[in-house]
């Protein structure tokens, strides 16, 4: 709904079949070939329709996270998603964009995998057992998919938010940082014993969740802090002139 506002039904549409269509190609490549993430399958699921022998629901999560990622990353580069026929936008939007979705990842993976079994990490990994290899998959699959919206966006005609509507980017960036958010809890609730990772590694569930809300707050926490205090800069570049500044501009 979000994104059908801020963009457009149709141009929301293109983004959950330009997502959804990467992001199972790269799963289905990752859990047969083991690139580019690492050797890993879904447990969650399994009663579910698959594409190929991914989950169903793995491309709705990727859409989801993708476009408030997405929106947030816009916001950092002061509207850069309404001018993308800037060079500079066009190619560094998506990048931006790929590193603010893999934060979140960096936050949920360790205990959603380890902690849940929502999936499993074959050989395990350094991260609470998770290998470096799927955030760095994860910056290669996001940013896949935001430089294909990004060329497709680019031939659209569309105009920066309007003064009044900027609670929408504003309703992005909390929808973003309240994903993370949801690891406070587990963490606060002090839950102790051990988790064990597909390779053997017993790690302390507390720490797990401990480093989790670190992660969170040193990454996503920032992040949506630093995209809010850019909102009236936003602002200000959408107000019209005004006799004081009028002569100023070119």
């Amino acid at each position: 709904m979000h994104a059908a506002v801020a963009y457009g039904a149709r141009h929301a549409l293109m983004l959950l079949v330009v997502s959804s269509s990467i992001a199972f190609a790269m799963e289905n490549l990752g859990t047969t070939t083991g690139l580019p993430f690492g050797n890993y399958h879904f447990e969650v699921g399994a009663n579910l329709p698959h594409v190929g022998v991914i989950p169903i629901i793995v491309g709705p999560l990727w859409f989801g996270a993708g476009y408030f990622s997405w929106s947030v990353a816009s916001v950092l580069m002061d509207g850069a998603d309404r001018q993308l026929d800037r060079p500079i936008n066009l190619v560094g939007l998506p990048i931006v964009a790929a590193f603010v979705m893999t934060q979140w990842d960096l936050v949920m993976d360790a205990p959603n995998s380890t902690i849940a079994g929502v999936w499993l990490w074959h050989d395990g990994g350094g991260v609470f057992g998770v290998p470096l290899s799927n955030y760095l998959g994860w910056l290669l699959t996001s940013w896949l998919i935001f430089q294909a919206f990004a060329l497709y966006l680019r031939r659209s005609s569309l105009g920066p938010y309007p003064t009044t509507s900027l609670k929408l980017p504003l309703i992005g960036v909390f929808f973003y940082v309240g994903a993370g958010l949801t690891h406070v809890v587990p963490w606060i609730m002090g839950q102790t014993g051990k988790a064990v990772d597909a390779r053997g590694y017993s790690w302390q569930v507390h720490d797990i969740r401990e480093a989790t809300v670190g992660i969170l707050l040193l990454t996503m926490v920032f992040t949506a802090l630093l995209a809010v205090l850019r909102l009236p800069r936003q602002t200000r570049s959408n107000s019209p002139p005004t006799a004081s500044n009028q002569d100023s501009l070119p």
